[in-house]
Parts: structure tokens; C-alpha cells; sequence
């Protein structure tokens, strides 16, 4: 990992617990309003990881692909209590081999 100056700002956090993303470090990762970002602690740091989207393409090819598996499989909102039912039960007596 390459670190460079932009990459390094210092800022305050308000009486709000709000932090200021300095403008190098906005520009140098693209930031804009609204952008959402999971927060970890770990010893004295704070991380920030940006949480991107899902595009919408991918979310319609998962929808896609999930209902012509629920055709292959024949279920529907009437036995889908029974699948899950029975698909908690194999996996409960699966055993792993290690």
C-alpha cells in the first residue's frame, strides 16, 4: 500500500460526534454527498469502508435466476415453510469432515 499526501489530513470531530472527510481526501476517493460508509473500531483507530451499491442489473439477474429456481423446484409462497423447514433439517445433519 502506497501512501500519499492526499491520502493524509488531520480533522476534529464536533460536540455532534460529526468528522469532517478533509476535501483532499473527498476528491482524491470520489466522495460525494450521501455516500454511506461502515464504521469499524480496532484499538485506537476508526476505519471508514464505503459501502457501494449493488448495481441494479445484478440485482435483476439475481431475481431472475432465484425464480427459475423456485420453477425448477416447484415451490411458491404456499410450501415455502416446508423448504426452508426441510433444507434447516439437512443441514442439521450433515456432518462435516474435517
Amino acid at each position: 500500500m502506497t501512501i500519499s499526501m492526499p491520502d493524509i489530513s488531520t480533522t476534529k470531530m464536533t460536540s455532534r460526534g460529526q468528522v469532517v472527510i478533509p476535501e483532499e481526501i473527498r476528491e482524491s476517493m470520489h466522495l460525494e454527498s450521501g455516500v454511506k460508509f461502515i464504521v469499524m473500531a480496532t484499538g485506537d483507530s476508526i476505519i471508514f469502508k464505503k459501502i457501494t451499491p449493488i448495481p441494479e442489473k445484478d440485482i435483476k439477474n439475481l431475481l431472475k435466476l432465484s425464480r427459475a429456481m423456485a420453477k425448477k423446484y416447484q415451490f411458491d409462497e404456499n410450501n415455502i415453510a416446508e423448504v426452508i423447514s426441510k433444507a434447516r433439517k439437512s443441514k442439521k445433519t450433515t456432518k462435516k469432515i474435517d
